[in-house]
């Protein structure tokens, strides 16, 4: 039987790969840590005798990468890591690919007018992202923190100046729907497995929920296809999990936002539900060195993957007890601000799943359920005992 190494899992991946004997889980979750001893990781990733190695998040990815390519497993390469994650260089090669798709950018002050969305030029869940009206708020943007250190511990041996994690770019504010296309390349070909809309909190740039299969017109999710097919071989990407994320204006072409090497974890739950097959599998089947051969069942209702969030700092006195299909990102004990991973606007409290035959039946669904999650929070300037 084939054996392929999850790098540094987090909780998803045990969940999802608990029925894969596949899938052998080794070394931390990263973003426990604030400090990483890459190459001691690494030798001991490459120590193991396995078929292939994946990993999940960018840093994981990263270093299952590393590790492939002193092993000689098959995995995306660390430059087309790299070429994702490093938003400068990945600009640059989207320019050169995809440049209808490639939303106007520089590193520094820019030559084009405002509002702008500035971005640390490595980064993940949309942390530390800003839009910015004017020069002078930008001036006073700072995005460096501990993640930037911890990533230049793995991204030196990848070839990245640790210089280079540091700092900001700036693009131009594209208004619009937002999507993300989901893929893998299979030995040079490209295959699309969906399209999930995102939905924002009214008012809010947070995610509330992130909707499979996408509502697009065919002629988009087209369009979204052939830009991803263009632009995954230009980054030299392959044998690998690819998700793309864009805007799409009202009129005009879509623009890319992010492009990221690894699976989408997060919604493998509703391409599961929907098409009845799961994402990660095809990861460790891509990864064993096999094509995935993804001809999934026509979709079948709508899923939705549902962030509970609120946005104002509290203490957290109380979460929900444990129930099936829901992730509770906070403990007792601590402010939602010293805890989980959040966006400049909001705190993360949960994330679930629901599915539904239509898509405003799911959309019921999950607001049912936010209402039956019962989380006890003290606003953060009220004084609160000690635990």
């Amino acid at each position: 039987m084939q054996t392929v190494i999850v790098a540094c899992p987090q909780e998803r991946d045990r969940r999802e790969l608990s029925h894969d004997e596949r899938a052998v889980f080794v070394g931390p979750d990263l973003d426990l840590l604030t400090e990483i001893d890459a190459p001691a990781l690494i030798g001991e990733l490459a120590a193991l005798r396995v078929d292939g190695i994946v990993g999940t998040k960018d840093r994981s990815a990263l270093v299952a990468s590393l590790v492939a390519a002193r092993c000689g497993l098959l995995s995306p390469t660390p430059t087309a890591l790299l070429g994702c994650q490093h938003k400068p260089t990945s600009r640059a090669i989207m320019l050169d690919a995809v440049p209808e798709a490639t939303p106007r950018f520089t590193v520094g002050l820019p030559d084009f007018p405002p509002p702008w969305i500035a971005k640390p030029v490595v980064g993940r869940l949309s942390q530390e992202v800003r839009r910015i009206g004017h020069p002078a708020a930008l001036a006073a943007f700072a995005a460096e923190g501990p993640y930037r250190e911890a990533y230049a511990a793995i991204s030196d041996l990848a070839g990245l100046p640790h210089d280079a994690v540091h700092g900001y770019i700036v693009e131009e504010l594209v208004e619009g729907e937002e999507v993300t296309l989901e893929g893998y390349v299979h030995d040079g070909r490209v295959t699309v497995i969906g399209v999930t809309d995102s939905v924002k909190y009214a008012g809010t740039n947070s995610f509330e929920r992130f909707e499979f299969p996408s509502a697009l017109p065919a002629d988009r999710l087209s369009e979204l296809a052939g830009v991803a097919a263009r632009l995954l071989p230009a980054l030299g990407f392959d044998w690998g999990f690819f998700n793309v994320e864009y805007v799409i204006p009202p009129a005009g072409p879509a623009k890319v936002v992010e492009v990221n090497g690894r699976l989408a974890s997060q919604f493998s739950p509703l391409v599961q539900a929907v098409h009845g097959r799961s994402t990660y599998e095809a990861l460790v089947t891509l990864a064993a060195g096999e094509d995935p051969r993804w001809d999934a069942a026509p979709p079948n209702g709508v899923a939705i993957s549902y962030a509970v969030r609120v946005f104002v700092d509290a203490f957290v006195e109380a979460v929900p007890e444990p129930q099936e299909g829901v992730e509770l990102l906070v403990r007792p004990g601590l402010l939602l601000s010293e805890q989980g991973v959040n966006d400049t606007q909001s705190y993360r409290l949960a994330i679930f799943s629901e599915w539904a035959p239509t898509r405003e039946e799911a959309v019921r669904r999950c607001h049912e359920r936010v209402r039956s999650l019962e989380f006890e929070l003290t606003p953060a300037a009220v004084p609160h005992p000690a635990f």
